[in-house]
């Protein structure tokens, strides 16, 4: 099973569900996307494409054995769904967790929006500053540990600030995937947490019931189920592959 993370995440976005997986005796596998924190990347915007990241998953798929389990978190879900696109065949199955068909647009669209000049400005330290603060209003930031902040901090900091625009403008201009997999399409399925907003999660299901997707909302949990509610997490990945597994791609 490969593990893809999100925008401005990195494979310990995973970490929590990694034994729960292990101990139901599933080779589980959490990665860095190209240029998110111990990944180094170029300085090539063009080398952070949803179909170039897609690619970088699928050498990943070749190196651990195709077919697999593939599991795409939010952004990670849009370069998931490229590789399954690419070459269906090298998956058992696709799960999107919190990922939607296309790309951001509202409010979230314009934050990664303001961001980009304060990345030209000051660079990432600048633009992890300006999150900060941002998330310091937020009540719910006062709950996160000290060691955990700095973590995050490190990683942000680590990563690459061509990465980091190159794959906030794939996110915001991404175009509404196709319902298919191909004709020999793997079994797909999706997972969101049950605080994400109800106008994001009907439009999700909306476009799910197109797709042929199994659907599971994670208690307890809103955009990073996997951090959120690892447990819970764990399982509806472990029932959904049990039934591809049981009954085939």
């Amino acid at each position: 099973m490969l593990l893809v993370p999100g925008y401005t995440g990195s494979k310990e976005d995973f970490a929590l569900v990694l034994r729960p997986l292990a101990e139901a005796g599933h080779r589980a596998v959490a990665m860095d996307q190209r240029g998110q924190y111990e990944s180094p990347g170029p300085d090539d915007p063009a080398v952070y494409t949803v179909e170039a990241l897609g690619a970088d998953v699928r050498t990943v798929l070749a190196d651990l054995g195709s077919p697999a389990h593939l599991v795409g978190h939010s952004f990670g879900g849009l370069v998931a769904r490229a590789a399954a696109l690419a070459d269906p065949k090298a998956l058992l199955s696709l799960t999107l967790m919190c990922s939607g068909p296309a790309a951001l647009g509202g409010d979230r669209k314009a934050r990664i929006d303001l961001l980009a000049p304060v990345l030209a400005a000051g660079g990432m330290t600048a633009v992890y500053d300006a999150i900060e603060a941002v998330g310091d209003a937020d009540p719910r930031s006062a709950a996160v540990a000290p060691e955990l902040k700095a973590f995050l901090r490190l990683r942000f900091l680590a990563s690459s600030p061509v990465g980091l625009e190159a794959m906030g403008q794939a996110l915001t201009s991404e175009r509404t995937g196709s319902p298919s997999c191909g004709r020999s399409a793997c079994r797909r399925s999706s997972c969101t947490g049950s605080t994400t907003t109800p106008g994001r999660r009907r439009r999700s299901m909306t476009w799910l019931a197109t797709w042929d997707a199994a659907y599971a909302v994670i208690s307890k949990a809103a955009h990073s189920p996997a951090a959120g509610n690892p447990g819970d997490t764990a399982g509806a990945l472990r029932d959904f592959w049990a039934t591809v597994e049981r009954d085939g791609p």
